[in-house]
């Protein structure tokens, strides 16, 4: 993924020999968008409120941390999340519920995170639909749900979208998969809720995407060792050593750069996104320091010096003083419904 988003940054000559497939790939995702929205395809609702953090590029734009951010600002607000997610890069199959204890290999690394920074409820499976009734059985207490990911699930009835674009990357060429990086074409960003773009190290906003958008900043904030993530420090209270910082996301860069803007020392080395790691991947005696998602991975076979660094994130007050809004609306409209559904 790492080399892909090289390719992905501008058009070359990858993006010719690749670009009959990519205007395949178009041609099939529009023909399905317009059986959902003709309503050859039937869509479920599911019964609650349910926001979907998206995008409509391949690879990391941001989108895990700020579900995680979302759940535990309803939270705040009083409000029962529950997460779905397809569970990337796990082995499960059919629905699982996402349970502390549970390993990364089978339920995927971004479901295993959240449910370790939320403590809300997480179902993971293909099928979100399915994901989704199956939570609100098990957890009836859940008044609301987020999708990770599931822009493009269109089988599942959203209230609020709300498209995540990584702010360095943008939307690469332009180009459809594979050719480039787009899931959906640039004009799908005109009918969703809201785009956040994610602002990482020294990078600044971007000009360029066919709407307006809210600004987030993520930026590396306390850490923990891993065999022990109760006990924060600063991260400017780490020695200065011969670090180590590994990284399997999908833009490994926005870790790095926002370990330099810390004013961190360390030698880079990159892992696929998702990737598997095993304990002979980094040195046991060694100091190294990694990303959250990569941390739940190595937990179990930690060395006494490998650091995970938690993500801050930060969206302007202008997008939750509109998000509040919005969920209120959503709230109003559906009790609205269901008045009128009574009545019926």
């Amino acid at each position: 993924m790492f080399s892909l988003q090289h390719l992905w940054a501008r058009t070359s000559v990858f993006t010719v020999l690749l670009s009959p497939l990519a205007l395949l790939f178009a041609a099939l995702s529009g023909l399905r968008r317009l059986a959902y929205r003709r309503g050859w395809l039937a869509s479920s609702n599911i019964g609650v409120p349910l926001i979907v953090v998206g995008n409509i590029t391949a690879g990391g734009s941001g989108k895990t941390p700020l579900v995680i951010w979302l759940v535990n600002w309803l939270r705040a607000r009083g409000l029962h999340p529950g997460v779905v997610s397809r569970g990337y890069g796990g082995t499960a199959r059919g629905c699982v519920d996402v349970l502390p204890g549970s390993s990364a290999t089978e339920v995927g690394d971004e479901p295993l995170l959240i449910r370790f920074k939320t403590d809300v409820p997480v179902v993971v499976g293909r099928d979100r639909v399915a994901a989704a009734i199956m939570l609100l059985a098990n957890h009836p207490e859940v008044n609301v749900l987020v999708s990770d990911d599931g822009l493009q699930h269109y089988r599942l009835q959203r209230d609020i979208e709300l498209a995540v674009v990584d702010a360095a990357a943008g939307l690469g060429n332009g180009w459809p998969l594979p050719a480039g990086p787009l899931r959906e074409p640039r004009r799908r960003l005109h009918q969703v809720d809201a785009v956040i773009q994610v602002v990482r190290g020294g990078a600044q906003p971007r000009t360029d995407l066919p709407v307006s958008s809210w600004r987030a900043d993520y930026t590396a904030g306390q850490v923990y060792r891993l065999h022990a993530p109760q006990a924060l420090r600063l991260l400017d209270e780490l020695p200065d050593r011969d670090w180590l910082a590994v990284t399997g996301i999908g833009r490994p860069q926005g870790f790095f750069d926002m370990l330099k803007t810390a004013g961190m020392r360390f030698r880079p080395r990159v892992y696929p996104d998702h990737y598997a790691f095993q304990p002979q991947d980094l040195p046991l005696d060694g100091a190294v320091v990694m990303t959250e998602k990569d941390a739940v991975k190595c937990a179990a076979f930690s060395g006494a010096d490998w650091w995970a660094v938690q993500l801050d994130v930060a969206p302007e007050p202008g997008f939750i003083d509109w998000l509040s809004a919005r969920i209120q609306q959503v709230h109003h409209s559906r009790k609205c419904r269901e008045l009128n559904d009574a009545k019926i």
